[in-house]
């Protein structure tokens, strides 16, 4: 039988953020449901200057949809030509890196904290994730903390991946894994009518 004194899941447990930085994530979060929520589609750069406003590692053109969520810009780092697609969302506790062209689908969730739930208290357990150059995360795409997805890696929609991915691979399932890998994409057709 439960009593008033017995232990329960977050027993103690409190935020391991100076008040600073929950004052930061405060003004961020009015900053993220207006102006940057209510800025036409296609301004990415004005939503990449927000975030830089806040911390973010931006360098070059990216794209960033309005509908996005990011937990804490100082924990961000775009490469140029990398895309965080509608509905993502950026759950960064410590740093998550998209390398040049990697591609986060809509409504894919990134999310690089945990708890250890070998204590009452629960405490925060952090691991940055990266994903690599040219890599595409279809739809609905999970990956948890310390995860690394490798260069022109594909991962299938709605999988789930909680262990880093080789480059160069095609990658589903829940938990998701390498299926075969993947070929070279070809060259455009600079200058040719279709």
């Amino acid at each position: 039988m439960n009593t008033p004194d017995s232990p329960f899941l977050g027993q103690n447990c409190v935020t391991p953020y100076p008040k600073s930085a929950v004052l930061a994530r405060w003004l961020w979060l009015f900053v993220q449901s207006t102006i940057f929520r209510w800025s036409p589609r296609p301004l990415h750069g004005f939503r990449a200057g927000l975030l830089r406003c806040f911390g973010a590692d931006i360098t070059g053109p990216v794209v960033i949809f309005p509908t996005a969520k990011i937990i804490f810009p100082k924990n961000l780092s775009l490469a140029p030509r990398s895309m965080i697609g509608p509905n993502v969302n950026i759950y960064n506790l410590t740093t998550v890196r998209l390398e040049y062209g990697a591609n986060i689908s809509q409504n894919g969730h990134l999310c690089a904290g945990t708890h250890d739930f070998k204590q009452w208290s629960m405490p925060l357990v952090t691991a940055p994730i990266t994903i690599g150059r040219n890599a595409w995360l279809g739809a609905d795409v999970f990956v948890g903390p310390g995860v690394s997805v490798g260069e022109l890696c594909v991962v299938g929609a709605r999988s789930v991946v909680v262990k880093n991915l080789p480059p160069l691979h095609i990658c589903a399932g829940s938990p998701c894994r390498p299926i075969k890998p993947r070929p070279m994409p070809r060259e455009p057709n600079v200058g040719v009518e279709n």
